[in-house]
C-alpha cells in the first residue's frame, strides 16, 4: 500500500512561484511513476505533470511547459514540482499520484494510469 502525502501549497499572487513535494511510503519509491494531477472548482481532474520511476522521462500539459518542472529524489522518496509564473488559472487543488504499472519508460497522462493518491494540497493564485 502507497501513502502520498503533498506538501507545498498556499496563496501565491500571479507570477509568483510555489514547490510542491509529495512523500511517498510503503513501496518502493524507484519503482514508482509518480504525476501531479489538479481539479479546479466545478472542473474535472487533470493531468499536470509526470516523472518515470528513473527520472529518464516526463511528461507535461501543454499549458504549464516552460512554467512548471516536475523532478525526483528517489534517495528521500520524494517528488517536487516547481512551478514557476503562476496564472490565475492554475488555481486548482493539486494532487500527487502514483503508478506501481510500468508503462515501457514512459508515463501516463491518464487518471486511470494511477492506482495511489495523495490527499491534495490547495494552490491559490489571485491576480
Amino acid at each position: 500500500q502507497v501513502q502520498l502525502v503533498e506538501s507545498g501549497g498556499g496563496p501565491v499572487q500571479a507570477g509568483g512561484s510555489l514547490t510542491l513535494s509529495c512523500r511517498a511510503s510503503g513501496y518502493s519509491f524507484s519503482s514508482l511513476d509518480m504525476g501531479w494531477f489538479r481539479q479546479a472548482p466545478g472542473k474535472e481532474r487533470e493531468f499536470v505533470a509526470a516523472i518515470s520511476r528513473s527520472g529518464g522521462s516526463t511528461s507535461y500539459l501543454d499549458s504549464v511547459k516552460g512554467r512548471f518542472t516536475i523532478s525526483r529524489d528517489n534517495a528521500k522518496n520524494m517528488d517536487t514540482l516547481q512551478m514557476n509564473s503562476l496564472k490565475p488559472e492554475d488555481t486548482a487543488v493539486y494532487y500527487c499520484a502514483a503508478a506501481t504499472s510500468y508503462y515501457g519508460g514512459r508515463v501516463s497522462s491518464s487518471l486511470q494510469g494511477y492506482n495511489y493518491w495523495g490527499q491534495g494540497t490547495q494552490v491559490t493564485v489571485s491576480s
